[in-house]
This record gives C-alpha cells, sequence and structure tokens, in this order.
C-alpha cells in the first residue's frame, strides 16, 4: 500500500486593480487642485498672508495652550446655563423624536402619505445648520438661553429620528410579522414589539445628541443664544485667550465626564 502525499490546499492570490486604484486616486487630486484654483472659480488660499503673520498666530496659539485657571470661578454659572440647556434639549428630543421615528420609518409606517412628509419635514430640519437657527431665534425672541434651547431640541431631534428610523429599517423584523399575524394593529405592534427592541438605538442616540448639545452650546453662545459660548465671544473680543482657553479646557472635561458616563450607560443595556 503506497502512501499518497497530502492535499495542499492554497487560498488563489487576491485579486488587484491598482490601474483602478491609481485612477481613482488622481482623480481625487486633480479635483483638490483644481478646487484651489481662483482662475476657475475655486477656492482662494492666500498661504501668503499665512506666512505673514505666523508671529501673531503663534503669540495667540501660545496664550491659548496656557490657560489662566484662575478664571474659571467666572465660567461656572455660564458651564451650568450649558449644561441645562443641554439635558433639557435633549430629554425633550427625546421624548418627541419617539413617534416622529415610528412615523418616518418604513417598517412601522407603511402608509406612503403619512411617512413621506414626516421624512421630508426631517430633512428639511437636519438641512438648516443650528447656528442659523440660533441666530434668527435670537432675532425673533431675544437674547438668552431659549433661543439655544430651541436651536438644540431642532438639532437633535433631526439626528435622532433620521438615524434611528434607518436603523429600524435596515434590520430584520420577523417579530413585526409575528404580531401582525397574530391581529395586532400597527400602533399595537409598534408599541408592544417594535419599541422594545429599538430602545438600545434610541438610547445610543440620546446619549450621543447630549455629549453633542455641550459642544453645540459654546458655538451657539457667540450669537447670543445663552451658555458659555456668549463668555467666550465676550474674552475673545477682548483677546484674552488665555481665559478663551480655561473655558475650552472645562468644556474639554465636561465632555469627558459626559462620555465616561455615556459609555457605563451603554454597557448596563449590553
Amino acid at each position: 500500500m503506497t502512501d499518497t502525499a497530502p492535499t495542499v490546499w492554497e487560498l488563489p492570490p487576491k485579486p488587484t486593480n491598482r490601474a483602478r486604484i491609481a485612477l481613482i486616486i488622481g482623480a481625487i487630486a486633480t479635483f483638490t487642485t483644481l478646487t484651489c484654483l481662483p482662475a476657475i472659480g475655486g477656492v482662494e488660499l492666500d498661504f501668503a498672508s499665512l506666512v505673514d503673520n505666523w508671529r501673531n498666530g503663534a503669540r495667540l496659539g501660545r496664550e491659548f495652550i496656557q490657560p489662566d485657571l484662575s478664571f474659571l470661578p467666572r465660567t461656572y454659572r455660564p458651564m451650568l446655563e450649558t449644561l441645562q440647556m443641554a439635558v433639557v434639549g435633549a430629554g425633550v428630543a427625546a421624548v418627541l423624536s419617539v413617534p416622529l421615528t415610528l412615523w418616518a420609518a418604513r417598517q412601522t409606517n407603511p402608509r406612503l402619505a403619512t411617512r413621506q412628509p414626516v421624512r421630508f419635514t426631517i430633512n428639511v430640519v437636519r438641512a438648516v445648520p443650528d447656528l442659523v437657527y440660533a441666530t434668527v431665534l435670537v432675532a425673533v425672541i431675544g437674547v438668552g438661553p431659549l433661543p439655544g434651547l430651541i436651536t438644540l431640541i431642532l438639532f437633535d431631534i433631526g439626528i435622532v429620528v433620521k438615524l434611528v428610523s434607518e436603523a429600524i429599517d435596515a434590520g430584520e423584523h420577523p417579530y413585526m410579522e409575528a404580531g401582525m399575524a397574530a391581529g395586532g394593529t400597527q400602533v399595537q405592534v409598534n408599541r408592544g414589539v417594535v419599541l422594545a427592541q429599538s430602545w438600545p438605538f434610541f438610547t445610543n442616540q440620546w446619549l450621543y445628541v447630549l455629549e453633542l448639545n455641550v459642544r453645540i452650546s459654546a458655538i451657539l453662545g457667540v450669537v447670543g443664544a445663552g451658555g458659555i459660548g456668549r463668555l467666550i465671544s465676550e474674552r475673545r473680543a477682548f483677546f484674552a485667550y488665555d481665559d478663551v482657553g480655561a473655558i475650552v479646557f472645562e468644556i474639554l472635561v465636561v465632555v469627558i465626564v459626559i462620555e465616561l458616563f455615556s459609555n457605563l450607560v451603554r454597557r448596563r443595556l449590553t
């Protein structure tokens, strides 16, 4: 009886298309170059002014990275206002986003006549920048935290409804078919089955927008929409970049704390 050599199986070489990759990279590089040519309508990049004013930028940057921590006691009340805006905005958006998401998702709202208006409205809300909302609301309502709060609510609803409705549509839902087969209505299935399966999606997005709200509030305050941003705008106007650096440092610490809390909640949910 003769011994037979074992068969050696080898994977075929992975197909590569270097010409196609090189063509894509070349097209992107060409497009990027053309967008920087003012002669054909591109963006004018004035590198000469950057070189000429580098000393001024270096001085301001040096002040910015050497924050005056003695300024922090003046920031506590504006930061508290920012946190209040962030939490209330995320909370109101959380309540409103649940029915809007169920109306916007194809799986939970098969009627095109009622689904499309909701999706169109959410797309319009997301298309308008938050700074534009804040600027218009400050002009209508006045300076203060209320315009910033309304802006955060609109911003949060746009994100949560868009992402969660797409997550619902992208998944397979045999439990919905089982509920409908058992005689349940669409509303009953949505309330008793879909929401139970979708709470992790909602919670992740609610925590995400809570983190974003703190950062966005710092920008909205520049146009008078309350929060720590008003103090940033004030100190920047006096070229007190060491104070601005202290405020940015405080915002960084707050965002990190919120992120740690969010991660803890997410681990509890999984």
